[in-house]
């Protein structure tokens, strides 16, 4: 049994590698970094782990004999569903990984934001003791709209934790009944209505071709001039040189992004120019305990699936893949 991973940020695999030799088979790693390492790596393996890497249509064409493709993560967006769905290979992810981490950091981006955490710590190093902005950035989330685009397992956690602090929420989830929305203690509305209403707006949706660009520039022109944009879910769904020309035309007041497209920022982009914004490298996730448990469920899916088993978490409509066929 061979288990290939693709690419990883972890300091080892030996979580991975103890599993897959608890059941007679091996790991082969390398942090592939072309479409041509992939093909290589995957060409004979049972299952594939993926982190980062772009698993194409070639790659995908190029496993003979895997029985599935394990995202470590919740979204799939490197991973070609559609080529993997044609060559009836299942794709799984771990949906129930990070849940807690990735909704605290939001909590942390909104209220570093709105109580201009940074900006007042920039400003102390600097050698003052004052008020650091004016009387009228100083925000309280009870007096705050908070715009919640998307509503699976990390929206439906932010709200729950924004509830404590007394603000309106506003969802937006079109795959999410009104009722489910209003039992979690917030208001259905459309996407339109959240862009202008939302003093805060918080993106917790997966990138599909519907998302991707999402919030781009006629969007933002149509958000609440001084709200604030956070964005923990997935790069693409921002235009990150529209958000710029909108923080710098002081249409938006602020924003957080965990993560970003490309991903590193690159050193010369315009995004980075900006007090009033706060960035982390796609961090939002991490925790001992998340990763651990993120390692362990990925190289379990990988040896089910390899073992002839059909694996859990499946997202890409296989219901009866082509080895178990």
């Amino acid at each position: 049994m061979k288990i290939a991973i693709t690419d990883w940020t972890f300091p080892d695999l030996r979580i991975e590698e103890l599993i897959v030799a608890s059941h007679g088979g091996r790991v082969e790693a390398r942090q592939c970094k072309t479409e041509q390492d992939l093909i290589e790596l995957v060409n004979d393996a049972d299952a594939v782990v993926t982190q980062f890497a772009r698993l194409t249509p070639p790659v995908i064409g190029a496993m003979s004999k895997s029985r599935a493709i394990v995202r470590y993560g919740i979204g799939v967006d490197n991973v070609d569903l559609e080529a993997a769905h044609t060559h009836g290979i299942p794709v799984c992810n771990v949906p129930d990984y990070c849940i807690d981490e990735v909704a605290d950091h939001t909590l942390a981006l909104i209220l570093s934001l709105t109580r201009q955490v940074v900006v007042q710590t920039q400003d102390i190093l600097s050698g003052h003791w004052r008020l650091a902005v004016p009387l009228t950035e100083m925000k309280v989330l009870r007096e705050t709209t908070v715009g919640v685009v998307g509503f699976g397992r990390i929206g439906r956690e932010v709200a729950r934790r924004l509830l404590a602090f007394k603000c309106q929420i506003l969802v937006h989830d079109p795959m999410v009944s009104a009722s489910s929305i209003e039992a979690a203690g917030a208001t259905t509305a459309t996407l339109l209505e959240i862009l202008s209403a939302a003093d805060v707006l918080t993106l917790h949706c997966p990138s599909t071709p519907a998302t991707r660009r999402l919030i781009d520039e006629e969007t933002l022109a149509r958000m609440k001039r001084g709200a604030i944009l956070i964005n923990v879910a997935r790069g693409d769904l921002v235009d990150t040189l529209a958000l710029s020309k909108a923080l710098e035309n002081g249409a938006l007041s602020a924003a957080a992004l965990d993560v970003f497209d490309p991903e590193p920022i690159p050193l010369e982009h315009p995004i980075r120019k900006f007090s009033n914004v706060i960035l982390t490298p796609h961090i939002a996730s991490a925790s001992p305990t998340a990763v651990k448990a993120l390692r362990e469920t990925s190289a379990g899916l990988a040896v089910k699936a390899a073992r002839g088993e059909l694996p859990q978490n499946i997202v890409n409509g296989i219901t009866t893949p082509r080895l178990f066929q």
